[in-house]
């Protein structure tokens, strides 16, 4: 591959970094079933991330090029031609990463930028109510009406705090969609490659009328592992088009946060649908356990009470050291509802119980929350005619009760 060939790269990353995310090992058995040999990938380092690290040093090779410079090679002894072609598929799902993972940082920096930009409105609010509060004594009606201005700006900001956990699942919701796609993209080229073999043994067909020929050409061309693995690589990617299929319902379920229509839900049902939304989050810091009894349909706004779930999951998550545990338990008493979520992180300080629904009041580090989660799931709650609860000892975990009413006769 010369210099001069396309890069089409956004950005400068090693080859290491631009695997990162794909499944190495269904690559690798995609490039065998490609190449029908030994190869091996290797940075521009000669470090060997790929294939056959004891692969001959004087195999042909070709160069895979980054932005500007080459940043690794795959080395096999075949034709020129074959190894351009396992090189294009390389380059083809180097570039898909690539894309994945500036998106993930555009992502992150969205991120902060709107943190940021809520943190100044933040702290124009509290300038702002310091000089109402100053006027008081004299200004009374004047004050009354800059309060109802900033009650106003702090719903605007409710509604922020509501798809701003959504926003926080974004970048992992995309990588649990990519992988599927990833492998389903793998399989498709395998495919093509096999239909290339079935169009030759298609064109003896025609042409051939010696028997033996035709059976030599069927395992000169290994049709019986074709027809194998075509049927094992249909099975994934069918697979993988209903994981797809399954996140998308799940997140579409779940965030009807702007629905306006009340509706009979299964609380059960919503609540699996958070844990599948947060999956991609959840991963590697903590294990969620269900126990959920059977539950009558409620009489609520699934979108709203489904945001109520995912805060208080995410606040769980954020309070404990991975692996964490996390007991979501679902109960009927009283002609009530009762969900209770119990994480065994480091707690609530007994000085911080009483501020804890407050307002923009949070004790995590600065990027990770605005202090509106627990104010916005108690509002919610309230809203449904519930309760909500918490207790909590430092170092043991806590426990978040939330109680909804039924309807008479439920």
């Amino acid at each position: 591959m010369n210099s001069d060939t396309e890069h089409d790269f956004e950005r400068d990353l090693s080859l290491a970094d631009l695997l990162r995310g794909i499944d190495k090992q269904r690559l690798e058995s995609a490039l065998q079933a490609l190449l029908g040999t030994a190869f091996a990938v290797s940075d521009h380092n000669g470090e060997y991330l790929l294939g056959a690290a004891d692969l001959a040093g004087d195999a042909p090779s070709l160069a895979l090029y980054g932005e500007l410079e080459p940043i690794g090679q795959i080395s096999a002894a075949i034709p020129q031609n074959r190894l351009k072609a396992a090189a294009d598929l390389i380059r083809l799902l180097l570039r898909a990463n690539a894309r994945y993972l500036m998106a993930s940082d555009l992502h992150l920096q969205t991120q902060q930028a709107d943190f940021e930009e809520l943190q100044r409105r933040h702290k124009a609010l509290e300038q702002s109510e310091q000089r109402y509060k100053a006027l008081a004594e004299t200004l009374e009606i004047r004050v009354r009406q800059q309060v109802k201005t900033i009650e106003n700006t702090q719903l605007k900001l409710y509604e922020t705090e509501k798809l701003a956990s959504v926003g926080r699942l974004a970048a992992g919701i995309a990588h649990e969609i990519n992988n599927p796609i990833g492998f389903i993209r793998s399989n498709l080229s395998t495919a093509a490659g096999y239909l290339t073999a079935l169009n030759r043994i298609d064109e003896l067909l025609q042409t051939c009328a010696d028997l033996s020929s035709l059976k030599a050409a069927w395992q000169r061309e290994d049709m019986p592992f074709i027809q194998q693995d075509m049927q094992d690589i249909l099975q994934e990617s069918i697979g993988g088009a209903e994981r797809i299929a399954a996140i998308v319902k799940d997140l579409k379920g779940f965030s009807r946060v702007n629905d306006a229509d009340w509706e009979d839900a299964d609380l059960n049902q919503l609540i699996r649908q958070v844990c599948n939304v947060a999956a991609a989050e959840l991963r590697d810091k903590a294990e969620v356990y269900l126990d959920l009894s059977q539950l009558p349909l409620l009489h609520c706004h699934p979108g709203e009470l489904g945001q109520v779930f995912l805060s208080l999951l995410m606040n769980a998550v954020d309070a404990m050291a991975a692996p964490g545990k996390i007991r979501i338990r679902s109960a009927c008493r009283e002609n009530r509802i009762v969900i209770d979520i119990r994480d065994n992180g480091r707690g609530i300080p007994a000085s911080d119980m009483s501020h804890i629904f407050d307002p923009f009041f949070t004790t995590k580090d600065v990027g990770k929350g605005m202090g509106l989660g627990l104010s916005v799931a108690r509002n919610i709650v309230k809203a449904h005619q519930g309760d909500l609860e918490i207790k909590s000892q430092p170092n043991v975990g806590t426990l978040v009760s939330i109680s909804l009413p039924l309807p008479a006769g439920r």
